[in-house]
């Protein structure tokens, strides 16, 4: 697949239409700047997004991914297409893979973290360690409370959900956060009553 020209399409598809990066991006809930990425051939949409930036310039998935106008010759662009999707699906794989690589290793620090302080007792007598024990363990249920918001696609679920209301404006990154700002914070809610009930 060749990003630069599906990104410089998006861009020829964009201006074809009248409007700006940051009026596109309003529309499909996203940054201006990931919209600057796709079209310079950084970054692809996400497969949740195609479908909708499909139906918003009245073109097919398979032209946006070669990054052209549908051909004469059907039977070799249906050969084509199922190869573009193909290579599509494994960077997205790709991409989902080393969000969830990311996230192990935070969550093998933290164990590390955890065990260490918990092992020798050290974070008893000191403040400050006794507040990375605390953050340690609470980053242990993050990671296993991202997990299945990377893996059932949830986080893309809750992008999509959101495109027809207010909050569609708030870029992807920033909900990634928010959704890792939300799993801390019931992991913190986790660690209190579990050590409420069992002191």
């Amino acid at each position: 697949m060749d990003q630069i020209k599906a990104g410089a399409f998006l861009k020829d598809l964009r201006r074809e239409k009248g409007i700006t990066q940051e009026q596109l991006a309003e529309e499909l809930g996203v940054s201006g700047r990931t919209i600057s990425r796709w079209e310079t051939g950084n970054n692809m949409p996400d497969i949740s997004l195609l479908v909708e930036i499909a139906e918003y310039f009245d073109v097919s998935i398979p032209e946006i991914i070669k990054g052209e106008r549908k051909s004469e010759d059907m039977k070799e662009e249906a050969k084509e297409v199922a190869e573009t999707m193909s290579d599509y699906a494994k960077t997205e794989k790709e991409q989902l893979v080393k969000s969830i690589r990311n996230m192990s290793l935070i969550g093998l620090a933290a164990l590390l973290v955890y065990m260490v302080l918990n092992v020798t007792g050290v974070y008893e007598r000191n403040n400050v360690l006794r507040y990375a024990y605390g953050i340690s363990e609470a980053l242990i249920y993050v990671t296993v409370l991202m997990f299945p918001l990377y893996t059932t696609g949830l986080l893309s679920k809750l992008r999509i959900s959101r495109s027809n209301y207010k909050f569609k404006s708030i870029p992807q990154p920033v909900m990634k956060v928010i959704a890792f700002i939300a799993a801390f914070a019931v992991a913190v809610l986790i660690r209190i009553l579990i050590s409420k009930t069992f002191g």
